[in-house]
C-alpha cells in the first residue's frame, strides 16, 4: 500500500520572496539513492503582517522527513531570529513542523518520525526542538502553546530551566540558538487554520471574541478566586490580532478537531460572538489547504438553512460554502489551489 505523509512547516518569513523560494527549492532538492526526493509542494501561503509562510508538501515518509530537514536547514541559514518580527507567535526560523498521516500510515508512526526528526535537527544542526501533539514526551507538551510559551525571546531562560528546556537541545544558550531559535516538531491529524475578518481594527475586540469561542476560554477573578470560563467551541484555539496589510482585525483560529467543530460551526459561532461585541464578520480566510468534505459539509449546512434542501453536487456545495462564509473576501478563492484533494 502506498504510504503518504503531509508536512506543513511554518517558517518565520513572509516578506522576502527570495527567501521563501530558496526554502521551497531546498525542500524539493533531489534526494539520494537511499532517500528519494519524491515530494511535491501542494501549497504555499505567505502573510506580510504575520511575517510567516506555510509550505504544505507531501510524499513518502522517508522523503518527507528528508525534505523537512532540508527546509529547516535552509531556513536557519537565511532567517535571523535576532531581527525577525511579525504579528504571529513564533519561536524559531522554522516555528512549527507537523507531520500529518494521509494514507497507509498511522498517527503513531508519524509521532515516531517526528521524534527522530527532532533529534536529527538538534544533533546535526544544533537547533533545539520541542516535540508536541502526538509526538510529545510529556503530557503538558501536547499543546503547542505550552512548547511555544514566551516565544523566541524567552529561549535563554527556558534552556536554563530544567522544567522548560527543549526535548532536544543544548545545555546552554548559544549563538546557534540566538540565530535560529527553536523548532516545534509534532505529529497531528489534519487541522484547519482559518482567520475570520472583522469590520473593525480593534485588536481588543478581536481578542475578546477569541476568548468567547476558543475551548480554553478566559480566566476571570470571582470572589477572590481565579476561575476559567471555557469557550463555546470544542477543539479550537484562537487569538485576536491586527493585520496591517488589510487594515482590519481578525480572529485567528486553529480548529484541531474538525469532527467536534466543523468549519461552518466555527464561522456561525464567531459571527454570533462578534455581534455581541458590536461588530460583524465580513469574511473568512483559510490558511493553507482544506479537505473537500469540510466545504461540502458547510455547503449542505448553509443550503439547508436557506431553503431546506440538500440536493446539490459537490461543486455546487463548494460554491455555496464559498459564498456563505465569504471565503473570497480578501482574495479570490480557487478550489483547485485550496482544496487538498485537488492538489494531490
Amino acid at each position: 500500500m502506498e504510504r503518504i505523509v503531509e508536512c506543513v512547516p511554518n517558517f518565520s518569513e513572509g516578506r522576502r520572496p527570495e527567501v521563501i523560494r530558496a526554502i521551497a527549492e531546498a525542500i524539493l532538492s533531489p534526494g539520494t539513492d537511499t532517500v528519494p526526493g519524491d515530494v511535491r509542494i501542494l501549497h504555499m501561503d505567505s502573510g506580510k503582517a504575520a511575517n510567516r509562510t506555510v509550505i504544505t508538501f507531501a510524499g513518502s515518509p522517508e522523503a518527507v522527513a528528508e525534505a523537512a530537514f532540508r527546509g529547516v536547514r535552509k531556513a536557519a541559514e537565511l532567517i535571523d531570529m535576532r531581527v525577525q518580527h511579525g504579528t504571529h507567535p513564533r519561536s524559531g526560523a522554522t516555528d512549527v513542523l507537523p507531520l500529518v498521516p494521509v494514507k497507509g500510515i498511522t498517527l503513531e508512526e508519524c509521532a515516531i518520525m517526528a521524534r527522530r526528526l527532532a533529534e536529527r535537527i538538534f544533533m546535526e544542526l544544533g537547533i533545539p526542538c520541542y516535540c508536541y501533539e502526538a509526538a510529545a514526551f510529556r503530557p503538558e507538551r501536547k499543546r503547542l502553546e505550552v512548547c511555544r510559551s514566551g516565544e523566541y525571546e524567552s529561549l535563554r531562560e527556558k534552556i536554563a530551566d530544567p522544567e522548560r528546556r527543549p526535548d532536544f537541545g543544548p545545555e546552554e544558550y548559544n549563538g546557534t540558538v540566538a540565530c535560529s531559535g527553536a523548532v516545534n516538531v509534532g505529529a497531528r491529524d489534519f487541522l484547519i487554520a482559518v482567520n475570520f475578518n472583522l469590520d473593525t481594527a480593534s485588536v481588543e475586540t478581536a481578542t475578546e471574541i477569541a476568548k468567547d469561542v476558543r475551548e480554553s476560554g478566559r480566566v476571570v477573578r470571582r470572589h477572590m478566586e481565579t476561575v476559567r470560563i471555557p469557550g463555546t467551541l470544542e477543539g479550537c484555539k484562537a487569538i485576536g490580532w491586527y493585520i496591517e496589510e488589510y487594515g482590519i482585525a481578525q480572529v485567528s483560529m486553529n480548529i484541531t478537531d474538525i469532527r467536534a467543530t466543523p468549519l461552518h460551526k466555527a464561522f456561525v459561532e464567531v459571527c454570533r460572538a462578534a455581534v455581541r461585541h458590536g461588530v460583524n464578520v465580513t469574511g473568512t480566510e483559510i490558511i493553507g489547504l482544506v479537505p473537500e468534505n469540510v466545504l461540502t459539509e458547510a455547503g449542505r449546512y448553509f443550503l439547508a438553512e436557506s431553503c431546506g434542501s440538500t440536493a446539490e453536487d459537490h461543486r455546487g456545495l463548494i460554491d455555496i460554502a464559498v459564498r456563505a462564509m465569504h471565503l473570497d473576501d480578501l482574495c479570490p478563492f480557487d478550489p483547485e489551489k485550496k482544496i487538498l484533494e485537488y492538489c494531490m
